[in-house]
């Protein structure tokens, strides 16, 4: 198991629901997208004005593992890991129910930095994440 750098509580709200009472299976991207983006800030990156500058972090490939289903109210911790293959950086994020620590959702999510629409090959993520950066 890799160890997690990075944990966001968040708390399901109802408008997150589809028809069946439980959140919709996009709502886990946003969760997913949400935890990443506070890792980053906290990391100390900038992703508006890296974007000003021409160097945007995207994403390349999702693997969504759904294990269980969160429903209103529920609180629960989105934990995250990051390691680095090649030019690619990959997100490795958990989703857990606080109230018994259940595993609802593993994900893999696949980034790239470009510049101008570029893949780069060393960026500043790479300084930025090495104290980050899983080596399992």
């Amino acid at each position: 198991m890799r160890p997690y750098v990075y944990e966001l509580k968040l708390t399901v709200r109802d408008y997150e629901l589809d028809f069946e009472g439980i959140v919709n299976n996009a709502v886990y991207m946003n969760y997913l997208e949400h935890t990443r983006h506070e890792f980053l800030k906290q990391a100390g990156i900038n992703i508006p004005l890296l974007h000003q500058e021409g160097v945007d972090p995207v994403v390349t490939h999702a693997d969504i593992q759904y294990k269980h289903s969160l429903v209103s109210g529920d609180a629960f911790t989105s934990r995250l890991s990051v390691q680095k293959e090649g030019i690619r950086f990959i997100f490795y994020q958990d989703i857990y129910r606080d109230s018994d620590n259940l595993l609802m959702i593993k994900a893999k999510i696949e980034s790239a930095i470009l510049q101008h629409g570029r893949p780069m090959r060393n960026s500043i993520f790479d300084e930025l994440f090495k104290d980050y950066l899983s080596t399992y």
